[in-house]
């Protein structure tokens, strides 16, 4: 076994790629997919940390959907890597630099109400949204027609994620109040 180390392929880089994308059209909607998988990264740990952190009566409901929803950013995110990888790029990952790509930013490490949680959530959803769906756009005018697939199929998830949120929110329910004398 060898200890030399040896570097294969250095971030930021873009090689040829199998699935015949010309590179400097590839290095476009790399760098898109960074941008999206960057914003889909912060919106998991965002989801997770209120999975961890949701409280009150619906606490069960909450807290299941929390987690699914982060498990379907997570998959989407892992999706968007391979495709990066794909393309001859190589997909970022470490923690700074996700960050620095997001056009989102994580709420931060303060525990809010469940109704304040996903109000940032909504909004987080939106921003996502609007980036994924300007990205389907740019991938498909450069003639890259499975990722702008890949992307759809990013944006409903996206989608409907935001579309269950608006009904969290909403103000009707069956859990009363608690009467203050």
């Amino acid at each position: 076994m060898s200890t030399k180390e040896t570097l294969r392929r250095e971030a930021g880089t873009v090689e040829e790629n199998a699935v015949r994308i010309d590179v400097e059209k590839a290095e476009q909607v790399i760098d898109a997919l960074n941008t999206d998988l960057a914003a889909t990264y912060v919106l998991y740990h965002q989801l997770r940390k209120h999975h961890w952190n949701v409280e009150g009566a619906e606490f069960e409901q909450l807290h299941d959907w929390f987690g699914d929803a982060a498990e379907d950013a997570e998959d989407n995110a892992d999706d968007i890597a391979e495709r990066v990888q794909a393309l001859g790029g190589v997909p970022i990952s470490g923690p700074s630099t996700l960050e620095s790509h997001a056009p989102v930013e994580f709420e931060g490490e303060d525990v809010y109400d469940v109704r304040t949680s996903m109000e940032h959530d909504l909004e987080m959803y939106g921003d996502v949204i609007e980036s994924v769906r300007d990205h389907v756009s740019l991938a498909e005018d450069l003639g890259d027609y499975a990722t702008g697939e890949l992307l759809r199929d990013v944006l409903e998830d996206l989608e409907d994620g935001a579309h269950e949120i608006e009904h969290f929110l909403e103000d009707d329910t069956l859990v009363l109040e608690e009467a203050t004398h």
